[in-house]
């Protein structure tokens, strides 16, 4: 339950973009590279039994193919930070939607003799490196740009998260069964992400950068007792959080629920996740104890996804509803904990990882 002050250091200036209307399409662009990090795990879990039986994979790749990208989201948030330092966080941003763009085209394919898994692994990967960097860097740039709008930005751009989750869940099976192909189902979702890359790409070419070093002074966040609670917090909501995206449909769909009932199920609840990740962040920022508030969310997460799969299933809305709204709070509420319990942006984006 997260409950350290912030480090009293004064904050580094922070770096604006030139004008008004630049901070308003810089915004804008956040929350739509937002709208794109949750879908390559959803997408996967709504039409799971058709790529295993169709691309006859076996029990371990399955394992794989949901562990890997949340694993990398791990191994890959520590060098956020350095690369930002080195080339900027905006172009860092910029690469790592090309590498998402690129990941969701390649997940599909099949490899003449090989078959689906090689590019199955492949593109997975890389989309979960580049959602790696975009977790880490995406509250740095709302701390450093908008630091008297924390509330709402960390609310809109989590709720954009919570959306690509659910439109992911919500619009693959039925893709799937408009195409007749799992395979042009998946790839669809590369097209939003190119075009985010397109948007994104002149903030990245003009934003003027300078090599920066290490902070001197303070608390590194190695040492700080704020930067290991918050990512002991950040990482068992990661835990719930993919679970529920890469299983839930698939655990419905062996209950009893068809392709179409499961994924609108899970979708729904996901798009009941909005409700908290607009407000929560509202919340958390008014108090400066929030343990309150993260007890509530974690216990409404946890009773819900238990409920979700044990309950009656005659009450599956109402358990992914109470799964949904504390879900949702409680992503809101992580990602909130980043921004608020850190000096600086550039502390803000180290923490992240």
């Amino acid at each position: 339950m997260v409950d350290a002050e912030i480090e009293d250091i004064p904050a580094a200036g922070p770096t604006r973009v030139g004008s008004r209307r630049a901070l308003v399409y810089l915004g804008v662009c956040l929350v739509l590279i937002g709208l794109n990090l949750r879908t390559v795990f959803s997408s996967f879990a709504a039409v799971l039994p058709e790529v295993t039986a169709d691309a006859g994979l076996p029990g371990w790749a399955l394992v794989v193919l949901t562990t890997v990208p949340v694993t990398l989201l791990g191994l890959f948030a520590p060098l956020a930070p350095f690369l930002a330092r080195r080339f900027g966080a905006e172009r860092v941003l910029l690469g790592a939607m090309a590498m998402l763009t690129a990941g969701l085209l390649l997940r599909p394919v099949e490899v003449p003799g090989a078959g689906h898994l090689p590019a199955l692994l492949a593109g997975t990967a890389a989309c979960g490196a580049a959602i790696s960097l975009c977790n880490v860097l995406l509250p740095g740039l709302v701390k450093r740009d908008f630091p008297h709008r924390l509330g709402l930005m960390g609310g809109l751009y989590t709720t954009a998260i919570v959306a690509s989750a659910a439109l992911g869940a919500g619009l693959t099976y039925p893709l799937f069964r408009v195409s007749g192909e799992w395979a042009a189902a998946l790839w669809f979702w590369a097209l939003p992400a190119g075009v985010v890359f397109l948007l994104f790409l002149p903030v990245a070419v003009r934003q003027r950068h300078g090599r920066q070093g290490h902070a001197h002074g303070g608390v590194t966040v190695w040492r700080s007792a704020v930067a290991w609670n918050v990512t002991a917090f950040m990482a068992f909501q990661a835990m719930m959080s993919f679970s529920v995206f890469a299983w839930l449909s698939p655990i419905l769909r062996e209950r009893g629920m068809d392709g179409n009932a499961a994924g609108l199920v899970v979708s729904t609840s996901i798009l009941v996740q909005m409700l908290g990740s607009l407000f929560a962040p509202a919340l958390a920022t008014r108090f400066g104890d929030q343990r309150i508030i993260n007890t509530v969310v974690a216990l409404l997460t946890g009773g819900g996804f238990a409920l979700s799969v044990f309950g009656p299933l005659e009450l599956i809305w109402l358990w992914t509803g109470v799964l949904g709204l504390g879900q949702g709070s409680l992503t809101a509420v992580a990602l909130t904990m980043i921004m608020v319990r850190t000096r600086d942006a550039s502390c803000t984006a180290a923490t992240g990882w």
